[in-house]
């Protein structure tokens, strides 16, 4: 077992906010205010835990499946542990959670004044990928996008007070482009779990078969595949960036960060030639901070 995964089995709650700091983007960076890094980190708690959970992340020992109420003889069961943190979310908003996860979240959800919409979103996203592994067509894939993906915008906008109409349609294009960026970024290791979420259709167009995605190196089919995904983030970030604009200080700064790290992370399988079969390529730090000054000027 590793140091990571003993610190997990020993205390759920920090192994798993841990995990913050690999992401592409600061999840609650220090130039926010107190209140809301606290309430970020509580919602990136819950999306950390319910995507470890469909992944089968959890760490040896069953301490997430304990605090959740299942037994030993279930905990490897992911659908199982999908109902059971459902199960604890709806305490968050009539009693009290098991999960110190959730309990911190309480604090945030009645502060907020926020809904179980999102968050039964993102379980439900989890729950699709134990039951759906391909995805036929780019609106099917929107489609779940809209579940994994689209609730996280909305609650930084929930938190922070700013939710209208239009910032929500243009930070689900957002939210809705990091999701593709990712799912490009790791499609060896989606791979290996069973899972590919370029369009069936798309790979059809391309003549990329899924043997072509289990190679250590990509062709020139799988490459002109992944270009043309990468195109299609790319658009959707640049639709959704005005969203930028719509808002001031910090949260101007947060949300040109995350266009940003998007548009960093293009650039990254854009220069690794669109090979992504190695692993994921990796925006540089120089890069991100040009992106993001690009992104603030609304020069994207």
């Amino acid at each position: 077992m590793t140091g990571t995964g003993t610190a997990r089995s020993l205390d759920p709650e920090r192994g798993t906010l841990d995990k913050a700091a690999g992401e592409n983007f600061p999840v609650a960076p220090f130039f926010l205010p107190r209140a809301w890094r606290t309430d970020l980190m509580a919602v990136y708690g819950f999306a950390r835990l319910v995507d470890d959970i469909g992944d089968g992340d959890l760490a040896p020992g069953g301490a997430d499946a304990r605090l959740l109420g299942v037994c030993a003889e279930e905990a490897e069961d992911r659908l199982v542990l999908l109902d059971a943190f459902e199960a604890d979310l709806r305490r968050v908003f009539d009693s009290t959670p098991r999960h110190p996860l959730l309990r911190r979240l309480q604090s945030t959800v009645r502060r907020c004044s926020l809904t179980p919409g999102p968050f039964l979103g993102l379980i439900a996203a989890n729950r699709r990928d134990q039951l759906v592994s391909r995805y036929e067509t780019y609106d099917d894939l929107l489609a779940y996008c809209e579940l994994s993906a689209n609730p996280v915008g909305r609650l930084v906008l929930a938190l922070t007070g700013t939710s209208t109409p239009e910032r929500i349609r243009r930070s689900d294009m957002i939210c809705t482009a990091l999701q593709i960026v990712e799912h490009l970024q790791d499609v060896a290791e989606d791979l290996t779990r069973g899972r590919v979420y370029l369009p069936a259709a798309d790979m059809k167009r391309f003549h990329v078969q899924e043997a072509d995605l289990a190679t250590t190196s990509a062709g020139a089919s799988v490459r002109a595949l992944i270009a043309y995904e990468a195109q299609r983030a790319r658009d959707l970030l640049n639709e959704g960036a005005p969203l930028v604009g719509s808002v001031h200080g910090r949260l101007k700064l947060l949300l040109a960060g995350f266009v940003a790290g998007g548009r960093a992370a293009l650039h990254a399988i854009a220069a690794a030639e669109y090979d992504v079969l190695p692993g994921p390529p990796e925006p540089g730090k120089v890069r991100l901070l040009r992106e993001v000054g690009v992104t603030l000027r609304g020069e994207g």
